[in-house]
């Protein structure tokens, strides 16, 4: 997908300020249950397939609902999207809620994907 220079230059500068971690990283912290995984997709791409054990929080109505859903501000959250681009906005703007231990999953879905990461 092609997208936008100014698009672009949003991810650069919010990709400055947020921690990303690759998939296998992602992967052992799911699978010790160290942190929560949560897909910022549209509703119709998680009904597509998701991350085994992701929880849906779609970009729309994160801010609105991520307080009720997580309210602990210190729980370790790996936020994804299809490549890693909606996911770093969204983790930035987690971090500027007051969360402390948010990342964004580089590559995204499709990475996830790539590397054989267990799907729903």
């Amino acid at each position: 997908m092609k997208h936008s220079p100014g698009f672009l230059k949003l991810v650069d500068d919010a990709k400055s300020r947020v921690r990303e971690v690759s998939v296998d990283e992602a992967r052992r912290k799911l699978e010790s249950g160290t942190a929560r995984v949560i897909d910022v997709r549209e509703e119709s791409e998680w009904a597509a397939g998701h991350i085994r054990g992701a929880v849906y929080l779609g970009k729309g109505v994160l801010e609105r609902d991520i307080e009720l859903r997580v309210p602990n501000r210190n729980a370790e959250l790996i936020l994804y999207c299809g490549g890693g681009f909606r996911s770093a906005l969204s983790a930035d703007s987690l971090q500027k809620m007051g969360y402390t231990n948010v990342a964004s999953l580089a590559g995204g879905w499709r990475e996830w994907k790539a590397k054989d990461g267990p799907v729903e």
